[in-house]
């Protein structure tokens, strides 16, 4: 790949934007960023406390191995970039659902490593940000990926683009793909964190998880002025099919009765801030595939992949995945689901790296979560399952 043609949209100011930001301008890539928004992490991303800790399963699953690579990842990421107290702190998570015990962990607001890629990719200058650029439709023309707004108006073009909006890019890829095509089943999830200023000590000595995470204290100088600078919280709900960012009493009731199981007192100081006035609430919606699992890398060129599959007739069960036409140029980065502190730079760091020619840094017996991570993979089982015509 020549210099001039490392040039790339990324759409969306998130977790998963702005890591890609950050990874391709560390290769070289001239990056422009559209965001919807009116400044950075404005969804999912700007959640006011998340947790990164490990997925742990009784056995591994591509999930699990994915977030055990993440979370080493996005740890070295917060220790290089973001000072504690300015944005996170180390701490251990008491597990008492189906993975009991205590794991090292990190409580973390997310927006702050989202402006510590956005400025290291910045002072790089490899980077320019457009805000208030809502993207509504993207049309290859002459080489270029043309993002244009509502009214038609060109907000941006480059060879290569990188959609990373969460469930807006839903949308997108279905104007690209075709309405109803299926190829890319993203679902909205809401997700709802119920919170209050913590004026008295914590009512546990470390944050808890079992149906959601109670975090007893979080201290951090970025909070204010949307959030006090010293809270407790409990949540997320994750709520499929919703799509609205409306923070309900219903939420906060089901986040309480989640924290009743853990620790029946916090539960009841929960309740009462609630009929005090005093509780807080933050909501917003996160993206999740069909399968829960990210959707990372080359979207799928649908009208090629059927006269692929229709040229193999009988033997359409032996084309591979990674050998499936793909459109030239357009990336995918998206379905994080309620893993993206945990997932977004690693993916994004992967897919840089196969977007600039590198070899996969996986070992071969990890070459299966590539599979796992392809956007393909629901319009190719599903080539492989039509009939021979």
């Amino acid at each position: 790949m020549t210099s001039s043609s490392r040039h790339a949209l990324v759409l969306g100011a998130g977790l998963a934007g702005a890591a890609c930001c950050a990874t391709l301008a560390r290769r070289g890539w001239r990056v422009e960023l559209l965001e919807r928004g009116r400044q950075a992490a404005m969804g999912a991303s700007g959640l006011p406390v998340g947790m990164l800790s490990p997925h742990v399963t009784r056995a591994p699953t591509p999930l699990s191995r994915l977030c055990s690579l993440g979370v080493a990842d996005a740890r070295s990421q917060l220790e290089r970039l973001v000072p504690q107290g300015h944005g996170w702190q180390a701490t251990e998570v008491d597990n008492l659902g189906h993975d009991p015990g205590r794991w090292p962990a990190a409580v973390v607001r997310p927006s702050a490593l989202v402006l510590a890629w956005l400025s290291e990719a910045h002072s790089s200058g490899g980077l320019s940000i457009r805000f208030d650029a809502a993207v509504a439709s993207l049309v290859r023309e002459d080489g270029q990926w043309v993002a244009r707004d509502g009214a038609g108006v060109v907000l941006g073009a480059a060879p290569t683009v990188v959609v990373a909006t969460a469930y807006g890019a839903f949308p997108l890829l279905e104007g690209i793909h075709g309405h109803g095509s299926g190829a890319v089943p993203l679902r909205p999830v809401k997700g709802q964190l119920t919170l209050a200023a913590l004026q008295t000590p914590p009512l546990a000595p470390r944050p808890m998880r079992n149906n959601g995470v109670f975090v007893p204290a979080y201290e951090d100088a970025g909070l204010p002025p949307s959030w006090p600078s010293r809270v407790w919280a409990m949540g997320s709900t994750y709520e499929r099919g919703r799509d609205d960012t409306t923070v309900d009493s219903a939420a906060h009731e089901r986040n309480a009765v989640s924290l009743e199981e853990m620790h029946p007192q916090a539960a009841a100081e929960l309740r009462r801030c609630a009929s005090d006035g005093r509780l807080l609430g933050w909501s917003q919606v996160r993206c999740a595939s069909q399968d829960r699992l990210p959707m990372v890398g080359a979207a799928p060129d649908l009208k090629a992949m059927q006269e692929l599959f229709n040229a193999a007739g009988a033997r359409r069960g032996r084309v591979p995945l990674l050998q499936t036409p793909r459109l030239p140029g357009l990336f995918m980065l998206t379905a994080l689901g309620s893993r993206g502190l945990t997932l977004a730079h690693w993916c994004a760091d992967w897919l840089a790296g196969r977007m600039s020619g590198e070899p996969s840094p996986l070992p071969e017996q990890d070459r299966d979560l590539e599979k796992a991570l392809d956007p393909a993979r629901f319009a190719w089982k599903a080539a492989r399952r039509q009939p021979v015509a």
